[in-house]
């Protein structure tokens, strides 16, 4: 175990326990909106910050998927918890997928956030400058997210998103995170998993669309369901609290009743 832990807090103390990882743009904080409407008795929450991002800004590492999926598991064993759920936004869903090569065993359920695909996102031209420009021009990363909510959101919010991106990420680290979300291709170490996975995409999100959802995360996993919310983008935790919060623990609660291993876990 390395002396690296990273930084988390723990909401409820409920017998199922889930960690919660955030995306590209954001720290922990990126839950902030859906903390307040969490069951916390049937569940318990680690909202992390991955290497990189808030208390863990100028945490050194590779930044990529697969060093976050065994940071978890590092996590996990810290915590005393031998199976868990991940919950994972975007990149974080990347993150999330990356466990069901690295600890399959552990884990009880995954669900993605608008998800990064297990194939990642290929970027050229204009995209790609646009994407790896963003880790030092606010503009660009204002841009990014105003389209990936169907540029429906008011400007006071594009501006408050991207300052908190500033503000809880570390510019080289963001980028190096771009290259691995993006660039890396691990479909062939996770396809036929029968770990369940809850795909949760917006409507409104051109990029991550639920069309994606199904030629990837439907298609890969034989136990994959997918949940549509119709007044969202790319940022369920902001634009849908309450609609993700539900769909969410719904889908993590059918655990609960049909593991049978689910009473023992730690």
């Amino acid at each position: 175990m390395t002396s690296f832990v990273l930084p988390h807090e723990v909401h409820g103390d409920g017998a199922h326990k889930v960690f919660a990882v955030h995306g590209w743009f954001a720290d922990r904080s990126a839950y902030a909106a859906v903390l307040p409407d969490l069951d916390r008795v049937s569940f318990s929450y680690a909202l992390v910050d991955l290497r990189g991002y808030g208390e863990a800004r100028d945490a050194t590492g590779s930044y990529t998927t697969a060093e976050a999926a065994v940071d978890l598991v590092e996590l996990a064993d810290r915590l005393g918890w031998d199976r868990f759920s991940v919950v994972g936004h975007s990149m974080g869903g990347a993150v999330a997928q990356r466990l069901l090569a690295v600890a399959p065993h552990r884990l009880r359920r995954i669900a993605g956030v608008s998800p990064v695909p297990a194939s990642g996102m290929p970027l050229a031209g204009e995209q790609a400058a646009l994407f790896a420009d963003a880790a030092h021009r606010a503009e660009n990363r204002r841009a990014i997210i105003d389209v990936t909510t169907g540029g429906r959101r008011p400007a006071a919010w594009l501006d408050r998103m991207v300052a908190r991106s500033l503000e809880r990420s570390d510019p080289k680290a963001f980028r190096a995170w771009l290259e691995s979300w993006a660039g890396e291709d691990f479909t062939a170490d996770v396809v036929g998993s029968e770990v369940p996975a809850l795909a949760v995409a917006g409507a409104l999100d051109p990029a991550l669309s639920p069309e994606v959802m199904r030629q990837t995360w439907l298609s890969w996993y034989p136990r994959a369901e997918l949940t549509v919310l119709p007044g969202a983008g790319h940022y369920a935790m902001d634009e849908a609290p309450l609609d993700l919060v539900r769909a969410v623990e719904d889908f993590l609660r059918a655990d609960d009743a049909g593991d049978p291993r689910a009473g023992g876990a730690a």
